[in-house]
């Protein structure tokens, strides 16, 4: 079943070949990022994001926005695995060097999405709020 056309698109806009729904988009991201503790929806270079504690761990990367690419900070470890496990969702494009994934929101599965959210929030958290995070998860 498809979904509604793209806004301002007329009725012949599910005939353009090029048109693919993503899979997930910014609601989607503000929906997960909010549900953590202490997360703030926020900017950063005039894109949406969102921070906890004055931090970014999820936030639409301001080159690629328009392409639906959403950043997030991995672990340095995991972050080769992260891009070796799915190279066509995860790239680093001008990330090369930092902690960082982008994650193409057309292909991301909601799961993969919480799961890469999850551990970015994780990561920046202070650590009163993990501790109470995964006490709570328990």
């Amino acid at each position: 079943m498809r979904g509604p056309a793209p806004i301002g698109a007329g009725p012949r806009a599910w005939l353009h070949r090029d048109y693919r729904p993503r899979v997930a988009d910014w609601e989607t991201v503000r929906e997960i990022s909010g549900s953590f503790p202490g997360a703030e929806e926020s900017t950063t270079y005039g894109k949406p994001a969102f921070k906890v504690a004055g931090k970014l761990f999820a936030w639409l990367s301001p080159d690629r926005a328009a392409e639906g690419a959403l950043a997030v900070r991995v672990d340095p470890d995991e972050k080769e695995h992260i891009l070796a496990a799915d190279p066509a969702t995860f790239q680093t494009a001008h990330y090369e060097g930092h902690p960082i994934v982008l994650i193409d929101l057309d292909r991301v599965t909601r799961r993969r999405l919480e799961e890469r959210i999850e551990d970015s929030w994780l990561l920046r958290a202070p650590k009163r709020l993990v501790d109470a995070y995964v006490t709570e998860r328990g």
